[in-house]
């Protein structure tokens, strides 16, 4: 096993969007539609203009390992300057490769790039699966964050 890690290339988007949709699977997503066309158009248009980023961690040349991080700004708060937070998605690991340490390695790296481009905060509503990884790291639970769906 020989783990290369880099930034994700717009060339291996469809890769990408396949792990992200096993991803969401082993989280028990409920799969009413093909989401393919949506994350296609998403990651495309961020990627290019900079509000998404992506560190994955290829084995002999297979990507097996993904990270995912868009940029969003808000207004200034005091917990948070800057405006500018890291959202967390599409961190997903091969079956196969967890345990190993990848994982964290991966979360190191986008949360680096977050540092590097501003953002003063990062979140991340976490599986089950991902709560130790992310503690561990130094992540704090947030009881004030809800949602509404519309």
């Amino acid at each position: 096993m020989s783990i290369e890690y880099r930034l994700l290339s717009a060339d291996e988007l469809e890769t990408f969007i396949e792990m992200r949709i096993s991803q969401l699977r082993e989280e028990g997503a409920k799969e009413d539609i093909d989401l393919r066309p949506a994350l296609r158009e998403y990651y495309t248009r961020h990627m290019a203009d900079g509000t998404f980023v992506s560190w994955i961690a290829e084995d002999n040349g297979r990507i097996i390992a993904t990270s995912g991080m868009s940029i969003v700004e808000k207004p200034p708060y005091f917990g948070c300057p800057s405006g500018r937070i890291g959202l967390l998605s599409s961190m997903f690991t091969d079956p196969g490769y967890r345990r190993k340490g990848i994982a964290k390695e991966l979360l190191a790296r986008v949360v680096d790039e977050a540092r590097k481009r501003g953002c003063g905060t990062v979140q991340i509503t976490a599986s089950d699966m991902g709560v130790l990884l992310y503690t561990d790291f130094g992540f704090e639970k947030n009881k004030n964050f809800m949602q509404y769906k519309l």
